[in-house]
């Protein structure tokens, strides 16, 4: 069974369809990147797979037992510290009070934070770290699925390479899959097992290209080559870049 399945799934905002027959799979301890036009519908259509939003038509199929989902925005309480901002969701999940410092100092050591940054206040922390804070904090509950709705878009472009390091080897020591919403072409090769286009209009998808070796195998040179040839030859890729401010996301 797959962690998560879309099938024919359809919405709509104000009586205009913003997508339409979408069919995608992501597999038990697959990373599946998303990438598409600006204002394709990808963050409407991973908002509906982690049930914040619902489908006007389709059906979702979950084979994962816990979900966490990380934004663009780190979205801390600003009044609690990090550990507080972290040991909230364990709160929220039930996790008796006895085992959550230990569950805080895994997801800690996971996002790479150290002892010091978890006394510190949101307003303490530079943007990379509070997102190191969103990533330990979804870490904490040890979801077998992770939503990732564009986190690093905001980071600049040094930075956003040490976060998906940290997503990949995330990955790999807790085992979940993800399904992963980027406009950036070589972040999804790098994390990505599988990249999934959106089409233009939000009318299915597109078309899907497996990626060889795991996710966070392929090196610089790899991804730039990789990259150049999708958006040169490929003509699946042909409008992933395009703007349409009109339509709603």
């Amino acid at each position: 069974m797959n962690a998560l399945t879309l099938e024919r799934i359809g919405h709509a905002y104000f009586g205009q369809a913003v997508l339409a027959d979408i069919h995608l799979e992501v597999g038990r301890g697959e990373v599946v990147a998303l990438v598409g036009p600006s204002g394709s519908g990808k963050s409407t259509l991973i908002q509906i797979a982690a049930g914040l939003v619902d489908a006007r038509e389709g059906r979702i199929r979950r084979g994962f037992s816990r979900q966490a989902m990380i934004f663009q925005e780190p979205n801390l309480m600003p009044w609690a510290t990090a550990r507080e901002n972290i040991g909230f969701a364990l709160r929220r999940a039930g996790v008796a009070r006895r085992d959550r410092q230990a569950r805080i100092e895994e997801a800690a050591w996971l996002a790479e934070l150290e002892g010091d940054d978890l006394g510190k206040y949101p307003v303490e922390l530079s943007g990379g770290m509070r997102q190191r804070v969103a990533i330990a904090r979804a870490l904490a509950v040890r979801p077998d699925f992770i939503f990732f709705d564009e986190p690093f878009t905001a980071l600049d472009v040094a930075l956003k390479r040490r976060m998906q390091d940290l997503v990949i080897g995330a990955a790999r020591e807790a085992h979940f899959a993800a399904l992963f919403i980027t406009h950036d072409l070589m972040e999804a090769i790098r994390i990505a097992h599988r990249i999934a286009v959106l089409d233009v209009r939000g009318r299915g998808i597109a078309g899907v290209r497996a990626l060889e070796g795991g996710t966070g195998d392929r090196n610089e040179a790899e991804i730039f080559a990789l990259r150049q040839r999708f958006l040169e030859t490929d003509p699946l890729f042909r409008h992933i870049h395009d703007v349409d401010e009109r339509k709603r996301r």
